[in-house]
């Protein structure tokens, strides 16, 4: 396979193919997919590995799609978190205690399941210890990119200690506030929802029987997402004004609070976790490339968890680059090229703005206690519910098995 060649000049100059600015869980994802064909790369995160793959419970976790199973499956860390992946065979879709409601079950639509429920700590850990294998990936944790200058000729970033790495393509993987988006001059469309998400994991008397359910009330969407034994994660979006005299319960009434929204359907529901809350918003970079750059997962668009589809998009950025990149390799053309850039930009950002607006929708239909517009919407989930085509259609598109996928999520090697 074709290298990105650039001459070495200074003993502290590193050469690679590809230059990662992010070690969570995308940027990652990025390095392994591109070694798992043989391009290297070099992720560069400011904090220490340490703190990467930290077992303490952050109240965060993942809904993943069977595709982003299937892609951690081809870079080898399925393995390390297939013990904590709890699969999701059935959605329940109700609205504020009506007796309509939409049902959804695995078996509708195939013999696999609709995802799967894995804590990050334990997704973090999986990806560093394939990571630690890869020859193909050299990690420098903690590291800060303090300039970085592209052009036609590559892309060389100055780090904080002194080093320097020269790459053919620089990838922004640093969430949300990406500096190399901003360096860029790439503006996004962003919002705020008035809404705070109440983030922690229960345990309830009654087996959840890998039901994934979400109810939702005027404030917003309550959901609980099944987890190993009789536990669940909870996602609760509140108004932003209300969410810190929740937290400030204690946990007698906090549990009280959460029965009161999920009633007896699992029996006596109590909080295991400390307590998290996340202010909530959409954005979306108004383009995902610039000269010899990419952005990846957040960097280039983030949104309301009420489909639980933020990481399952980031992935999708991640094998999507990963097969433009590797299918310009084997013909040896340049990898920062605007050919295959153009190719990531045109694949992605429309199946990103299509998700980004169906959940902006979601809440913003779903959040309010109108009446005409509540019970419209309680007869369409009902309508939906009965209609085999259109629940078919649902259900695919809650398994993330819609649209032009790439090799990775469908579960094929580059």
């Amino acid at each position: 396979m074709a290298r990105y060649v650039v001459v070495m000049t200074d003993k502290n100059e590193i050469q690679t193919d590809v230059l990662i600015v992010g070690g969570g869980m995308i940027g990652v994802s990025q390095a392994l997919a591109l070694a798992s064909a043989g391009l290297r790369s070099v992720v560069v995160e400011r904090q220490p590995p340490e703190a990467l793959t930290a077992m303490d419970h952050d109240g965060r976790v993942s809904t993943l799609s069977y595709g982003s199973a299937a892609l951690f499956g081809q870079i080898g860390a399925w393995e390390h978190m297939a013990d904590h992946a709890e699969p999701i065979a059935e959605i329940r879709v109700a609205d504020n205690g009506a007796p309509l409601f939409l049902h959804f079950d695995h078996r509708e639509v195939g013999d696999r399941p609709f995802g799967f429920t894995v804590e990050n700590r334990y997704i973090r850990l999986a990806l560093h210890k394939v990571l630690a294998q890869a020859d193909d990936v050299n990690l420098i944790a903690p590291g800060d990119v303090r300039s970085m200058e592209r052009n036609l000729g590559g892309v060389r970033a100055e780090l904080s200690d002194g080093r320097a790495i020269r790459a053919a393509l620089a990838v922004g993987a640093e969430g949300r506030n990406s500096p190399l988006r901003e360096a860029a001059g790439i503006r996004c469309l962003s919002w705020q929802y008035d809404q705070t998400a109440i983030v922690t994991t229960v345990r309830h008397e009654v087996g959840h029987g890998g039901i994934a359910a979400e109810l939702f009330l005027p404030a917003g969407p309550f959901a609980l997402l099944p987890m190993r034994g009789n536990r669940s994660a909870l996602i609760w979006t509140e108004k932003g004004r209300d969410v810190p005299a929740l937290l400030a319960l204690d946990d007698a009434a906090f549990n009280a609070e959460i029965m009161a929204r999920a009633g007896d359907h699992w029996g006596r529901i109590e909080c295991d976790a400390p307590r998290w809350s996340y202010p909530l918003g959409l954005q979306n970079a108004e383009r995902y490339i610039d000269t010899r750059l990419a952005l990846i997962g957040d960097a280039a668009h983030g949104m309301h968890p009420v489909a639980g589809q933020g990481l399952n998009l980031g992935l999708r950025d991640v094998a999507a680059l990963a097969e433009v990149l590797i299918d310009d390799a084997r013909l040896g053309l340049d990898l920062g090229a605007g050919e295959a850039l153009r190719r990531y930009q045109q694949w992605r950002r429309f199946d990103a703005l299509t998700m980004l607006m169906m959940t902006d929708g979601l809440v913003r239909l779903f959040s309010n206690d109108i009446t005409p517009i509540r019970l419209a919407r309680v007869l369409g989930l009902g309508l939906v519910n009965k209609i085999g085509p259109a629940k078919r259609f649902f259900e695919r598109h809650a398994a993330a098995m819609t649209g032009d996928l790439p090799k990775l999520i469908r579960g094929e090697a580059l």
